[in-house]
């Protein structure tokens, strides 16, 4: 029987030392390997950053096949093998020690007066000025007012985006466990003329959360996905939701969210 296993790596010169040793092992183990998406894959494993990570599901298209990472970057929050542990890694991965984390997307309704488009975060949908102006957004939740916020924009994160942009940005941590969203507002105007949120706010899983851009200048709203910019004309309205598209990351068998806040955070 088959076992494939699909490698993705980015160019950095470690990267491209671990994908050709980690190929020569997972071979050696019996393993066919890939390194374009295939689909009969019974794992993809990225080699990079988080960075790396997230490209790698976003250029997957979010696959159903679980995905593990090698770290070869900075923090590494999402992939926690380092090079050094391949050796266990093939050794717990053939003994089934291990567990899948099912990680839920965030799915972001962007409209303009033309159309609408769907995407797709695993960490953040961000809303923010273009060419570093003020914006106004219009905020309602579930159809009810909140709030006219006036600031450089606003992220929306799920619990397991709680640690990268949206921590950066003054918001909580939240466990994984969780599934909830959450809105933390960039640099809010909080005056006489402007009352705005200046902490983050925690949704529920079944929120809808609708923004809606009032335009004082030219086309000047920027949507940033996990990361990467995303230029619409004359967007019109921002709908964000809890997707039913789930990714699953495979972890070791031990992995526990806190102790990895802590090495990582702490």
């Amino acid at each position: 029987m088959r076992r494939i296993i699909t490698i993705n790596s980015n160019q950095v010169h470690r990267s491209l030392e671990t994908k050709k040793l980690l190929t020569e092992k997972l071979t050696a183990a019996g393993f066919e390997i890939h390194y374009d998406f295939h689909p009969d894959a019974e794992l993809i494993i990225s080699i990079g950053g988080d960075g790396s990570f997230l490209k790698t599901v976003h250029d997957f298209d979010f696959p159903e096949i679980p995905i593990i990472g090698i770290n070869t970057g900075h923090l590494g929050f999402f992939p926690d093998i380092s090079p050094e542990d391949i050796d266990d890694f093939i050794e717990f991965y053939l003994k089934d020690d291990y567990i899948t984390q099912d990680i839920s997307l965030l799915q972001a309704s962007v409209c303009t007066q033309k159309s609408c488009r769907d995407v797709f975060a695993i960490n953040e949908v961000v809303v923010k000025g273009d060419k570093s102006r003020t914006i106004h957004l219009n905020l309602r939740v579930n159809d009810r007012h909140i709030q006219n916020f006036s600031g450089d924009g606003m992220i929306v994160s799920t619990s397991t985006g709680s640690t990268a942009y949206n921590y950066a940005a003054g918001g909580s941590i939240v466990d994984t466990s969780l599934e909830l969203m959450q809105l933390t507002p960039l640099y809010p105007i909080n005056t006489n003329a402007y009352r705005c949120f200046t902490s983050s706010i925690i949704f529920s899983n079944d929120s809808i959360i609708r923004i809606t851009p009032e335009y004082r200048f030219e086309d000047s709203i920027l949507i940033v996905i996990d990361g990467v910019e995303h230029r619409f004309s004359k967007i019109s309205d921002i709908q964000i939701s809890i997707s039913d598209v789930k990714i699953k990351l495979l972890r070791r068998s031990n992995y526990e969210f806190w102790s990895r806040v802590s090495d990582k955070f702490l």
